[in-house]
């Protein structure tokens, strides 16, 4: 039995291919004839979050799991065939269907008994193996920023929650314009927050909708605004919106949103509850419909590389089809309908849900209508295979306009990427008592510069040296000595990170089989890879929602796995008790290789 575990490499993300190769050593001890496939990030989500090609793969999820619903849009199987971390194991259970629709409409004590049953499902079943919790480390500059150790910088919040310090410079000095290209290297002018960093697809893509090009979204969310953001206690407050209110008098909530006034994307363009009604139509299609095939370049080509073939409607899409955005299906499920009622005010109808899940779908950012109703055109793709496309998901959205913070300035493919303040946002001029938690005004930089490094190594070496403030990705516990010998910089370690998991295709056999994963699952020694690969900064679990309230008692960590414990002991896999594992599970072997019986 061969199986192949893909992950990205070291210089893009300093532990899942050393997770992949120390999990595939304990599968051939197993008898198993495991191999690791290094390839891109972006490659990797393109190959398991859009064509499902993969058996295993070692990734961070791009959110923490703060609150219980975001497993919903992660294991419900009516997202089996949906692209994006839309369940992109195809993962199917009747019975954590139900758990999962149950949670959604349910308080209280009903509601915490079923997300209990539903983690103690996910520990039996392994759709996904939860490796560890890692600790997020950087390096930061104390001479130009304050406020590193407070800052989620996974988060657009965090940036803006940044303090000066008293590095000398021009506060207001010339700025570049939009579309003008500026150096991001160099720059030492107090009013830069100048940030190195590891992944290069920042630097060539900001569309806020493309899965394989995201990580965590920090630069788009601070180029695209949302009606509400998720603060510190997992709650969701209003951002763009100046306050909702949400009617639960039925079985499906209302939300009605007032926008904050003289809201302007950064073309100056006002932005209107129009855009934001167009926002949920196209995030719940971005065909939206057969309408959504005029040809808006007038030549019939269909935009962006698209060849308008594939369908039967106007748009090269069969008329039926819809085509919704991978990134955000999850949280545009929960709305049935968005409708401007003025310039200022939209109403949202929800699916049947709490008010307090509904108002999740309120962080998806907002898009200007007069920018991206020009994309809906269908789009060809290469290495694309699943469904259809749309010019909305695969334009590389340069220059962007946004309403957010910050607005583009220039960038150069691959190496650097410049945005700056934009003096119309909400932040620059609103009453300090009207702000979002942790931000006190608008951001404490100028210009954001972003410089592209080649490791984690090199991106700490230019903030010790002086040429960057901040690490912008996180960096491997194996510079934490790099950082500490420096003067001027601090070490930032930060516990509120998403998890590794060890992802399975169970669209496939024999990893169709939940009682072979299960076993698989058996093979994997926590302890040792938090202390072997992530050199103790990281904290072992057995649930997404590790660090919640909602973890039941018996899926506590107590420094062993209470459902599938390690085969072995030390983190060596005892082969016997492998085989004997894998042999009542149904499998057999052959001169000590595990064979496929299915």
């Amino acid at each position: 039995m061969t199986l192949d575990i893909k992950a990205a490499p070291a210089d893009e993300d300093p532990y899942a291919l050393r997770v992949g190769r120390q999990v595939a050593e304990w599968y051939r001890a197993a008898g198993i004839d495991a191999q690791v496939t290094p390839v891109s990030e972006q490659e990797l989500f393109r190959q398991v979050l859009l064509n499902r090609e993969f058996d295993l793969f070692v990734a961070q999820t791009p959110t923490r799991f703060e609150r219980p619903d975001g497993l919903y849009s992660l294991l419900h199987s009516r997202f089996v065939e949906t692209p994006g971390w839309q369940n992109p194991f195809g993962y199917s259970d009747l019975g954590a269907n139900e758990l999962l629709e149950t949670q959604r409409r349910t308080t209280g004590r009903e509601r915490e008994e079923a997300i209990a049953q539903l983690q103690q499902a996910i520990a039996r079943t392994q759709p996904f193996t939860v490796v560890a919790f890692p600790d997020d480390i950087r390096a930061a500059r104390t001479d130009g920023f304050d406020g590193w150790r407070e800052a989620d910088l996974r988060s657009p919040t965090g940036y803006l929650s940044l303090e000066r310090t008293g590095r000398d410079g021009p506060e207001d000095g010339p700025r570049t314009t939009a579309t003008e290209s500026a150096p991001a290297d160099g720059d030492r002018s107090a009013s830069t927050l100048r940030v190195a960093v590891t992944d290069r697809r920042g630097t060539s893509n900001l569309n806020p909708l493309a899965v394989e090009f995201r990580r965590n979204g920090v630069l788009t969310g601070l180029l695209y605004d949302s009606l509400g953001y998720v603060a510190e206690d997992g709650t969701v407050e209003p951002w763009l919106a100046e306050s909702w209110g949400v009617d639960a008098d039925g079985e499906a909530p209302v939300a009605r949103v007032r926008l904050r006034a003289d809201a302007t994307w950064h073309d100056g363009e006002p932005l209107t509850a129009e855009d934001v009604a167009f926002t949920y139509d196209l995030l719940a299609d971005t065909s939206l419909g057969s309408d959504g095939g005029e040809d808006a370049s007038g030549d019939g080509s269909g935009g962006n590389g698209g060849d308008g073939s594939g369908g039967d409607g106007d748009d090269g899409l069969p008329d039926d089809e819809e085509v919704p955005s991978p990134r955000f299906q999850g949280r545009i499920s929960l709305v049935e309908e968005a409708r401007a009622i003025d310039d200022r005010h939209v109403e949202i109808r929800f699916v049947e849900c709490t008010p307090g899940i509904a108002v999740r779908a309120l962080t998806v950012p907002v898009l200007p209508k007069h920018v991206w109703s020009e994309r809906t055109d269908t789009a060809a793709l290469a290495g694309i295979e699943i469904g259809s496309v749309t010019d909305a998901l695969v334009t590389n959205n340069i220059p962007p306009v946004g309403s957010g913070p910050l607005r583009f300035v220039g960038n150069t493919p691959r190496e650097s990427l410049t945005l700056e303040r934009f003096d119309d946002h909400f932040l620059v001029d609103a009453a300090p008592e009207t702000l979002p938690e942790g931000v006190d005004g608008p951001p404490a930089f100028d210009r954001f510069a972003v410089r592209v490094v080649g490791s984690g190594v090199s991106a700490v070496g230019v903030v010790t040296d002086g040429e960057a403030d901040v690490t912008g990705t996180p960096v491997g516990a194996g510079t934490v000595p790099q950082i500490g010998r420096s003067d001027d910089t601090d070490l930032i370690v930060d516990g509120r990170t998403p998890p590794y998991v060890v992802g399975y295709n169970a669209l496939a056999a024999p990893l169709s089989n939940p009682q072979f994963r299960n076993t698989l699952a058996r093979l994997i020694d926590r302890p040792t890879l938090v202390g072997d690969v992530f050199d103790g900064y990281a904290r072992a679990s057995v649930t997404p929602l590790a660090g919640t309230d909602w973890v039941p008692e018996e899926l506590e960590w107590d420094g062993v796995d209470p459902v599938t414990p390690f085969l072995g002991s030390d983190g060596e896999v005892d082969p016997e008790s492998a085989m004997e594992a894998f042999e009542t599970a149904g499998y057999s072997y052959d001169d000590g290789r595990l064979v496929r019986t299915d």
